[in-house]
């Protein structure tokens, strides 16, 4: 069972490379999820066939869909375990699913890990959606780097990874680790293990980090150009609820999440006393019957931080 993140890469059959993020699926490690998620540009939603459309498998969809990760496969795995007609349900259960989201009419993939059945066309599959993707190879943007991993190689030093965003980072840059405001310099890039002279948009990246210990950097940090962020602990955010949840009070405490950081925040509401889910319309939750329901976007809030965080306009 998926507990932390796990990265890897793998060529697909028109040569293209692509970055894997590995998340746990279990509802206690939801945390780590959020971590991993941010900053992709597709998902992968795993579901075994054996169990078909599971509580979790809802509450997933929903965060998928509050990040605006609009693309994205449907793999049914164990469909070595199954029958042909158990399949035939499950296909439908999923769909039935992907109804009230945005990825109504995403493909579904049946595959077994054991005979590899169904493999090689996820990777077709996954090829061809790649290809409907909008480029991500902005260079003159500002460069941001949400760090979910620090340590230390021998002979080399500190390293940080993390998906890239907006802009490019380049060997021998000066850089700022935010919020703490550290300035450090870019000693060395990779990028699925190979050296690179430049990480951009869309790239899994290693830094290699000059005038930093390792233990100074907290997985949440987030690597950018000197003076292009400024940490703050106010954000306008517009909320969406989703249903099975309590209503959300004004001033109410809650667990905010931004690129790879989680810190604890107020939310102070700015038109309504209460946040509940649209009843009318439903949420992307499972309802008795195991089935997932709609959301709508709601209402303004201001969120007060208990720590700096790092923001973009959009995130």
């Amino acid at each position: 069972m998926t507990i932390d993140l796990g990265f890897a890469w793998l060529t697909l059959p028109s040569g293209r490379e692509v970055s894997l993020i590995d998340v746990p699926g279990h509802e206690r490690f939801i945390k780590n999820m959020l971590t991993g998620v941010g900053g992709i540009d597709a998902v992968l939603l795993v579901i075994a066939a054996d169990e078909a459309v599971m509580p979790q498998t809802c509450e997933h969809l929903a965060i998928i869909d509050l990040l605006a990760i609009h693309h994205g496969i449907v793999v049914l795995r164990k469909v070595d375990l199954v029958d042909a007609d158990w399949l035939k349900l499950v296909r439908e259960d999923v769909r039935e699913m992907l109804a009230g989201s945005t990825r109504t009419l995403a493909p579904i993939v049946p595959v077994s890990a054991r005979t590899g059945a169904g493999l090689a066309e996820l990777l077709l599959t996954l090829d061809r959606l790649l290809d409907t993707l909008p480029a991500r190879d902005q260079v003159h943007g500002v460069p941001r780097l949400a760090i979910d991993r620090s340590f230390t190689i021998t002979g080399f030093g500190t390293v940080v990874t993390g998906t890239l965003r907006d802009g490019v980072l380049s060997v021998g840059q000066e850089v700022e680790l935010l919020p703490p405001g550290l300035r450090v310099r870019i000693r060395a890039l990779q990028s699925h293990q190979r050296p690179i002279a430049q990480g951009k948009p869309g790239m899994r990246v290693a830094v290699n980090l000059a005038g930093v210990h390792h233990r100074d950097i907290r997985r949440g940090y987030v690597l950018t150009l000197p003076g292009a962020l400024i940490p703050t602990t106010l954000l306008d955010a517009h909320v969406r609820v989703i249903d099975d949840v309590a209503p959300i009070a004004h001033n109410a405490a809650l667990d905010l999440f931004i690129g790879s950081s989680e810190a604890p925040c107020r939310l102070t509401l700015l038109d309504t006393d209460e946040l509940t889910a649209d009843r009318r319309v439903g949420s992307d939750s499972a309802d008795s019957s195991g089935r997932c329901r709609r959301w709508r976007p709601v209402h303004s809030a201001h969120a007060f931080t208990q720590s700096h965080c790092c923001r973009w306009c959009g995130d």
